[in-house]
């Protein structure tokens, strides 16, 4: 782990901040750290947010001390990079801070007028991302995928013994509201001739979660295994948007392009990895037969704790259900065990070639599919490749995305014994 227990992980600890008691993807036991703009304001900053607030940290260096107010002070700018150049130390610093703050009714009035509502915010992107890499640590979902076109071999040899990923387009990358345009480029039917050009028309989500970078390593110095959680600032969700039908005719014989370079969506709020302390787990086991990952990527530690209680959700709604004011279907739930590789094998292996991570730079984890249908996370898998409509409560049907159509992911972090914390919402809707 980055760090122990403390206070700030106590399930019983309150805060003066109203709407903090209830179901909120927010509590005390949180603090998650984004930027955002205050309403009737240009300036980007960081913040905290705390039930349906955000707490404003421009104006709190003047009532913190030592690292906390130094960390306060780098997190006034318009991406939280400077703040994690060194590691977690400050951010989790400003964590114990603020935690004594927002729990002690003696500061309320100091700290309330830093408080914004959220709804009234903007909410940006947490880093100024300099490179983004996707990986494929769900099984499940490589599984399904594959056994569409390989039925009787379905995972490629190397997937049990190298993490496999790409390089996406940090540049496309959008914050959690922004729409997507829906993609052109050029596919071609199985049994035609020549690919045409023109709009997808197979397009679809893909449920992962974001692993932010916060420390990096020199080019040519690889980050070991054993140190690999210190590089971690925290999570976020992701939806990594695909172009099924451009990524059938492109992806031979140097993998995504197009079908997945034009829009991903992150939701905004860094959820950190002190805040995910409780909620570390072991690793699932290895099924009996597989190959143990070589040495540069084993340790004993990271595989009893290195994964995250996290379960995910995937929601639509349709033009047609907010018309009619109904609630978003829910398309599929599970959870983040799903991943074959821990977050920390993706940091060593991502840097084993002597490649230079910087804070800020975004791992997306792959689809995290389940074994079930139900807890499949993308509609490639739940329509079985477009041979399968799903059926949606007021009649329509999809077996990829219309315009029109809004996915709505959120997660939740959730032990026995502790504060359930969410990391709020990754929403995006798709438009022509």
């Amino acid at each position: 782990m980055t760090t122990m227990l403390d206070k700030t992980h106590d399930p019983h600890a309150t805060s003066w901040v109203e709407g903090t008691e209830g179901d909120t993807p927010f509590p005390i036991q949180n603090l998650p750290l984004g930027i955002f703009t205050p309403p009737g304001e240009n300036r980007a900053r960081g913040g905290i947010a705390i039930g349906d607030k955000v707490l404003d940290l421009v104006g709190l260096p003047g009532l913190l001390q030592g690292p906390a107010a130094e960390a306060a002070r780098l997190a006034d700018a318009p991406a939280l990079n400077a703040l994690f150049t060194s590691g977690n130390d400050l951010a989790d610093a400003l964590r114990l801070a603020v935690f004594d703050l927002l729990t002690d009714p003696k500061h309320e009035g100091d700290v309330a007028p830093l408080l914004h509502p959220m709804a009234g915010c903007t909410l940006h992107l947490p880093f100024a991302i300099g490179d983004y890499t996707d990986f494929y640590t769900g099984i499940h979902h490589a599984e399904n995928v594959g056994r569409q076109f390989r039925p009787d071999n379905p995972l490629l040899p190397n997937y049990k013994y190298v993490p496999i990923g790409y390089h996406g387009r940090a540049s496309s990358i959008r914050p959690s509201g922004d729409d997507v345009i829906r993609p052109h480029g050029q596919r071609k039917a199985p049994d035609a001739d020549a690919p045409v050009f023109g709009p997808s028309q197979r397009l679809d989500y893909e449920l992962e979660m974001a692993i932010w970078t916060g420390r990096g390593n020199a080019l040519g110095a690889p980050v070991p295994i054993t140190e690999a959680g210190r590089h971690i600032a925290g999570l976020s969700i992701l939806n990594d948007w695909s172009a099924r039908d451009l990524q059938a005719w492109e992806y031979q014989p140097l993998g995504p392009f197009l079908a997945k370079n034009f829009h991903s969506t992150v939701s905004p709020w860094l959820v950190t990895s002190a805040a995910l302390t409780p909620f570390r787990t072991a690793q699932p086991s290895r099924p009996e037969g597989d190959p143990a990952p070589l040495p540069y990527l084993a340790d004993a530690l990271d595989q009893a704790q290195g994964a995250y209680a996290v379960i995910m959700e995937v929601h639509l709604s349709t033009a047609a259900m907010r018309e009619a004011s109904a609630p978003p279907f829910r398309l599929s739930r599970g959870p983040m065990t799903a991943m074959y590789w821990t977050a920390a094998q993706l940091i060593t292996h991502h840097t084993c070639n002597g490649c230079n991570l910087q804070p800020g730079d975004l791992l997306g984890t792959g689809t995290l599919s389940g074994p079930e249908r139900e807890s499949f996370g993308s509609l490639l898998e739940l329509s079985q490749g477009g041979k399968t409509p799903i059926q949606l409560p007021n009649g329509e049907t999809r077996t990829f995305l219309l315009d029109g159509d809004e996915i709505v992911m959120t997660a939740h972090a959730e032990a026995e014994g502790r504060r359930r914390i969410g990391f709020g919402e990754c929403r995006a809707r798709i438009r022509g």
